[in-house]
C-alpha cells in the first residue's frame, strides 16, 4: 500500500491523506490521554500505590472522572485507527476482522468507563467488569494478527511489530490473573504500555500510508 505499489484498483487511491493523518494523530492523543490520566490519577488519588493498585482502582471513587476521561480518550484512539484502516481497506477478510476488533475494543473500553464498576466491592446489579476485561484481552490478541499482513504491505517493520506484540500479549496477558495483589498494578501498567506501543505502531503505519498517497 505504498506509493510504489499502487495499482489501478488499489483502494488507497481513494484514500484521504488529511483524514488518515488526523486519525493517526487522534490515536496518538488517545495514548497520551491514557498515560496522562494514569499519572495525574496516581498523584491525586489518596494512598494510591501504582505497584499494588490497578488502573481500575483509579477509576473508582471520588476522583474517578480523571481515569474515566482517560479511558474515553483511549477508546477514541482505537476508533480513529478503525476508521483509518477502513479508509485503507485491503479487501481482505482478515483486515475486516482487525477493524471490527478495534471498534469492539473501543466499545468495551467505553463501557468499562461508563459502568464505574471496577471490582471495588460492587454488589448491586450485574457485575460485568471482569468479563469486559476478558473481552479486551482476547481482542487485543486477535487484532494484531488479523492486521499484520496488511500492515506489512505498508512496511515490513509494521507487520513484524504487530506479530511481535500479538505473541508477547498471548504470553504475558494471562499471567496478570494469577499475580498476587501486591504487585499486579505494576504488571497491569506494563501490559498497558505494551498495548499502547502497538497502537502507536499502527498509527505510524497509517501516517506513512497517508504520506505515500499521491497529491
Amino acid at each position: 500500500m505504498t506509493a510504489s505499489t499502487h495499482s489501478h484498483s488499489d483502494p488507497t487511491r481513494r484514500s484521504d491523506s488529511a483524514f488518515l493523518k488526523f486519525c493517526a494523530a487522534l490515536a496518538v492523543f488517545g495514548v497520551l490521554a491514557m498515560l496522562g490520566g494514569n499519572i495525574v490519577g496516581s498523584i491525586v488519588v489518596p494512598n494510591h500505590d501504582p505497584v499494588a493498585d490497578t488502573i481500575s482502582d483509579l477509576a473508582a471513587g471520588r476522583y474517578e472522572i480523571i481515569q474515566d476521561v482517560a479511558l474515553y480518550g483511549y477508546a477514541a484512539g482505537f476508533i480513529a485507527l478503525a476508521l483509518a484502516l477502513a479508509n485503507l481497506h485491503t479487501q481482505s477478510k482478515r483486515w475486516s476482522l482487525g477493524i471490527v476488533s478495534l471498534v469492539t475494543i473501543a466499545a468495551l473500553i467505553i463501557v468499562i468507563g461508563a459502568r464505574n464498576e471496577y471490582g471495588d466491592n460492587d454488589s448491586e446489579g450485574v457485575v460485568i467488569h471482569i468479563y469486559l476485561v476478558y473481552g479486551l484481552g482476547v481482542l487485543l490478541a486477535i487484532a494484531p494478527f488479523a492486521l499484520a499482513r496488511g500492515l506489512s504491505e505498508i512496511g515490513a517493520g509494521f507487520g513484524f511489530a504487530a506479530r511481535l506484540f500479538g505473541g508477547l500479549w498471548l504470553l504475558s496477558a494471562p499471567v496478570f490473573f494469577f499475580l498476587p495483589t501486591a504487585y499486579d498494578g505494576a504488571y497491569e501498567r506494563g501490559l498497558g504500555i505494551l498495548a499502547s506501543l502497538w497502537v502507536l505502531n499502527v498509527a505510524c503505519a497509517i501516517w506513512v500510508s497517508a504520506r505515500a498517497i499521491p497529491n
